[in-house]
């Protein structure tokens, strides 16, 4: 089959909301025969003056084309949508965001119907999809011979990131991504605060800010390095024990500017911790097992 061919390949789309809107316009952009369905018809509109066509139903819709999309609120919608439906000897892609518990699920429910699936995490918003300089990309996880029979087509709206056969592996690399984008944002957040009653322009402190996080996002790599070798106190420069030490002044400034501590104090825990199990000579990597066993986990 020729890749245009491949690339032309008709499929249908469950879910219109934001997200699912943006990537029906990016399939139909490209040429793709998309077929359409929304629990709330009208937002099927102006899709269909751009080419797409509406099926009557969630069946209809799953019937129409062998690759079905769905792109859903949560689990709960994609059981609901899918209930209906007769998923044997169709292609599921679900790009629903989801916990990896519910993709290993979703997969094995579509084998036991005769059906494959794929698990996918997007990590962009809507207006980054279907541009191809925005950087967006998708995580793919579960059948890898679906994965690259349908890989030309599910490039069209964003990029393609293969995280392997476990169907749980994409939503949880979009879930730990995602985690370490809000860690980011709660220090971002504390630090605006602590300047916010003062005679400092928060437009002039941001390129600071940024610069100072850029600057610290390549301990990611010495971070993984340490899990990987297991050595943990090798060529440290700032050791858990002196970090610990600096707890105090932060906490302090915090309470001189009137600013509570909640996002921070969470992790100064996790230090003291580590520095209370003989962890004073290791840097931070140390708290990630560390927080592995921690008590109190569930939400």
């Amino acid at each position: 089959m020729a890749q245009n061919a491949v690339e032309k390949t008709p499929l249908t789309l469950l879910g219109l909301g934001a997200m699912g809107t943006a990537l029906a316009r990016a399939w139909l952009a490209a040429g793709h025969q998309v077929t359409v369905w929304n629990r709330t018809p009208g937002r099927a509109a102006p899709l269909v003056a751009e080419g797409a066509v509406l099926a009557e139903s969630a069946a209809a819709a799953v019937a129409a084309n062998s690759l079905v999309v769905l792109c859903l609120l949560d689990e709960a919608s994609v059981e609901e949508v899918l209930a209906g439906t007769e998923p044997a000897g169709k292609d599921l892609v679900n790009l629903t965001t989801g916990t990896p518990a519910e993709a290993r699920a979703r997969a094995a429910w579509a084998s036991a119907r005769g059906a494959r699936c794929l698990d996918g995490g997007i990590m962009a918003v809507p207006p980054m999809i279907g541009v191809p300089a925005s950087g967006a990309y998708v995580f793919y996880s579960g059948s890898h011979e679906l994965f690259t029979r349908h890989r030309e087509t599910l490039a069209v709206p964003a990029g393609t990131t293969w995280t392997g056969t476990d169907p749980g592996h994409a939503a949880l690399h979009d879930v730990a991504l995602l985690s370490a984008m809000y860690g980011m944002f709660a220090g971002t957040a504390h630090a605006f605060a602590l300047i916010r009653e003062e005679d400092i322009d928060p437009v002039a402190f941001a390129p600071l800010l940024a610069d100072w996080l850029t600057a610290m996002a390549p301990a990611v790599h010495r971070t993984a390095e340490r899990l990987k070798s297991g050595d943990l106190t090798g060529d440290v420069v700032s050791d858990l024990a002196m970090q610990t030490a600096g707890v105090p002044t932060f906490l302090g400034t915090a309470e001189q500017q009137g600013v509570s501590p909640e996002l921070l104090r969470p992790y100064f825990a996790l230090m003291r911790r580590r520095l209370a199990e003989g962890g004073g000579g290791e840097d931070l990597a140390g708290l990630i097992d560390l927080l592995r066993r921690a008590p109190g986990t569930a939400a």
